[in-house]
């Protein structure tokens, strides 16, 4: 119980919201909007009862967010007879090398694991991209502001006008 309360707690400080519909719900799946745009979409993530965690990007399949391990199989070797036309095994193995998600079983470790992943590589990663497109270098930001401050001090008179009439400060 206490670990729920943390992440809810968690969740309401970066903005989250919980936008499952009620067929989600009833499949076991959450679906959580976070508070960042890109390409004027908002980044939607998802926790589904099968274990896996998914970024909703908005295709066909949405993308899968939980860690991988490497996988090997073999697979029999097999040979064409254009003679007798059929297929024989040669004897081998070919071996394969692949990757395989590790499922998250509980809901309370995959919101967990979403919101560490998201604060990673949402919150973290993408925090000087503004939505417009426009990124602004830091040492683009540090010249202008420098400027700015070069043009405030480079000031050669200063006038405040107060009821109508005109003071001269500087």
């Amino acid at each position: 119980m206490l670990r729920e309360s943390k992440i809810v707690e968690q969740m309401e400080l970066l903005g989250i919201k919980d936008i499952t519909t009620i067929r989600q719900t009833r499949n076991g799946t959450v679906i959580w909007q976070l508070p960042i745009k890109k390409y004027g979409q908002y980044f939607e993530v998802g926790s589904f009862k099968s274990g896996y965690v998914r970024r909703m990007n908005g295709g066909y399949t949405p993308y899968q967010l939980n860690k991988c391990e490497p996988h090997v199989e073999f697979h029999k070797e097999w040979r064409w007879n254009s003679q007798a036309s059929e297929q024989y095994f040669t004897g081998k193995y070919n071996k394969f090398v692949g990757k395989r998600r590790i499922k998250i079983d509980k809901e309370v470790d995959r919101l967990e694991y979403l919101i560490s992943y998201c604060l990673k590589n949402y919150y973290i990663k993408q925090a000087n991209q503004v939505e417009d497109g426009k990124f602004v270098t830091k040492w683009r930001h540090e010249y202008e502001l420098e400027k700015a401050i070069d043009n405030c001090y480079n000031v050669d008179s200063l006038s405040v006008t107060v009821n109508g009439e005109r003071y001269n400060i500087i």
